[in-house]
């Protein structure tokens, strides 16, 4: 089934081809289904679908080979701010006024979304749903346990309201048009969005794919890109208006994401600044500030991901505020020294000046730079067992296909360790005033990348995968190796020889690099982790092979990158298989988000490589 989705910050319509909610489609606000059923009908006549687009479905009867339809319908969809706004315009073709009726079946089951997304069963046998057809509107009501959501549907003009949906009827002249129009909010105040940026102007010499793939990138960050009203309350934080982060990826991850949103807006920085700026406040305001074990929380530590969804709010997930990841925060020293590189601005860095020293003492202390010489994770906490962006449970595998247990130091997080430290001794030079602490810094990367070649340097030249909870090189060839040619970590010859193996055939699918090379044990073509290509992991690798001076390959991998976009209209999938380029069109996972942060901000790492 092709499916529509159609986003706008925290709120989500996924539709089947004819605009209509089946499935695991909805109306999806924060975390939350607000619409688990919305089917258009027009009782007595059937509709075939004649286009379908993101913004617009065109449907027709049938009629019978040498006579036309008697009417057309132009579907339209837009949503905002926690709504859906539904046009309905039909236009005549008959010879006589036609009477219709118009019908919308409507319904909310207020699903979560880690619910739809898990095999795992939970017991909501305590809930109280309720529909009823208030003044002028139809309302669905959910509540349990205090968490309790509301949905309201209103129509222009007046409908036939019932708990099952709206019903017009109406006369349809002949050549004449009737419009009809419903709108589905989620019961309280809409959310204001500041409006879209002004177009970024393109680097002058890209190529038209890429440019087009540029423009579509910025199009859906600028979809995702949500308010701070948008999100969980942060207690005590009081931002500017205006103020946007990137939600991650629509439809499960459309919340503000660590890794994601930190990794999102270091790409967009040339074209999309203010993206910095909203996901380092933000960060910073929901840094970790003691031990939780449950949330794994710990002070200085940069958060996983905010949640608001029925099973967040009650404890029943650990994600409400969920701290389960190793490379948020050397992520966000490095996007902090990245900004202040990129706009001189002095007053950001300084009020960041003691988040950023907390993460730093979080790397050293908690986070086990100072301990064991690595940042490392356990692997037996609650929520997700690995914490870093390989986070499926069987990501971190040896060569022979033998899971790796914790705690674990896998190899990129040392890369962007070694870029954070870098990256803060330059703050604490430029705009700190310190240059004590920097000289500390500085000797601290440099142990940490004389250990690093010692301890993660494979018999064949490669970078072990990570170091499992008894120091053994997790030995599988793994695309995380293009993250450490960003970081700077390698020295110049291992960095060399690191760029060759990356680019040979088993790595190269011709849309991209995967995540683990080709004819391994553990290699599968569809696995998310396992095999399959992701932009924004192909992306770094290419910053990476330009960085270590191989212009040339980072130039063939972007063109292959660049060609998968420009398949689907510029627009690139979460993740696609590794299946080999010449076999047929790029194929996408078959669950990738889309639009995706990071996967439509790595044309723009593209263009900055390239440009």
């Amino acid at each position: 089934m092709t499916l529509r989705t159609l986003v706008a910050g925290s709120t989500c319509l996924v539709t089947d081809e004819r605009g209509d909610v089946a499935d695991a489609g909805g109306l999806f606000v924060a975390d939350t289904r607000h619409l688990s059923r919305w089917t258009l009908t027009v009782p007595g006549w059937p509709l075939d679908v004649l286009a379908s687009t993101a913004g617009e479905v065109v449907l027709a009867p049938p009629a019978p080979r040498g006579e036309n339809p008697p009417f057309l319908v132009r579907r339209r969809q837009r949503v905002s701010g926690g709504a859906l706004d539904e046009e309905l315009m039909l236009t005549g073709f008959a010879a006589a006024p036609l009477a219709l009726r118009v019908a919308l079946a409507a319904g909310a089951d207020f699903a979560d979304q880690m619910q739809l997304r898990s095999a795992r069963t939970f017991d909501k046998a305590d809930a109280v749903r309720h529909a009823s057809v208030e003044p002028g509107r139809l309302v669905f009501a959910y509540v349990r346990q205090g968490f309790h959501r509301r949905t309201e549907i209103t129509a222009d003009p007046a409908a036939a309201l019932t708990a099952d949906g709206a019903q017009w009827t109406v006369t349809l002249p002949p050549g004449g048009e009737v419009v009809l129009r419903a709108t589905v909010t989620r019961g309280d105040p809409v959310v204001p969005r500041p409006p879209a940026p002004a177009p970024a102007a393109l680097a002058a010499g890209l190529g038209d794919d890429l440019a087009r793939c540029v423009r579509r990138g910025l199009g859906d960050l600028d979809s995702l890109a949500m308010t701070a009203g948008e999100l969980p309350p942060v207690p005590g934080l009081d931002l500017p208006p205006g103020v946007v982060v990137p939600a991650a990826g629509a439809p499960w991850f459309l919340t503000l994401f660590g890794r994601d949103s930190v990794l999102t807006s270091l790409f967009a920085l040339p074209y999309r600044p203010e993206l910095a700026e909203g996901t380092l406040r933000l960060l910073a305001a929901t840094q970790g500030t003691t031990h939780d074990a449950v949330r794994a929380e710990e002070p200085g530590k940069i958060v996983h991901e905010l949640r608001q969804g029925e099973l967040a709010v009650l404890g029943e997930v650990p994600y409400a505020r969920y701290y389960g990841t190793v490379d948020a925060t050397p992520l966000f020293l490095v996007l902090l020294a990245a900004h202040h590189e990129l706009t001189g601005d002095d007053l950001l860095a300084k009020d960041l000046e003691p988040a950023a020293r907390a993460a730093v003492r979080w790397m050293l202390d908690d986070g086990g730079l100072r301990t064991t010489g690595y940042l490392r994770y356990r692997t037996d906490g609650p929520g997700l067992v690995h914490h870093c962006w390989k986070d499926s449970a069987d990501s971190m595998v040896f060569a022979d296909g033998t899971v790796a247990t914790g705690p674990i130091a896998v190899c990129e997080a040392q890369g962007y360790a070694y870029r954070a430290l870098r990256g803060v001794a330059g703050l604490a030079r430029r705009a700190w005033g310190d240059p004590t602490w920097a000289a500390e810094l500085d000797r601290r990367a440099d142990r940490l990348r004389a250990m690093f070649a010692a301890d993660f340097r494979l018999p064949n030249g490669f970078v072990a995968l990570a170091l499992d909870g008894a120091d053994r090189q997790v030995d599988a060839l793994a695309s995380n190796a293009g993250h450490l040619l960003w970081s700077g970590i390698l020295d110049d010859r291992w960095a060399d020889r690191v760029a060759e193996r990356l680019v040979s055939d088993d790595f190269w699918s011709g849309w991209g690099i995967r995540t683990l090379a080709e004819g391994q044990v553990p290699y599968h073509p569809l696995s998310y982790h396992r095999g399959g290509v992701w932009p924004h992991d192909t992306a770094i690798a290419v910053a990476g092979l330009a960085r270590a001076g191989h212009a040339p390959a980072a130039a063939r991998i972007a063109e292959g990158l660049v060609a998968a976009g420009a398949a689907a209209g510029g627009r690139l999938p979460e993740v696609l298989t590794g299946l080999r380029r010449g076999a047929g069109p790029p194929v996408p996972y078959p669950h990738s988000c889309s639009p995706q942060a990071w996967a439509a901000a790595a044309p723009l790492l593209l263009a900055s490589t390239l440009s």
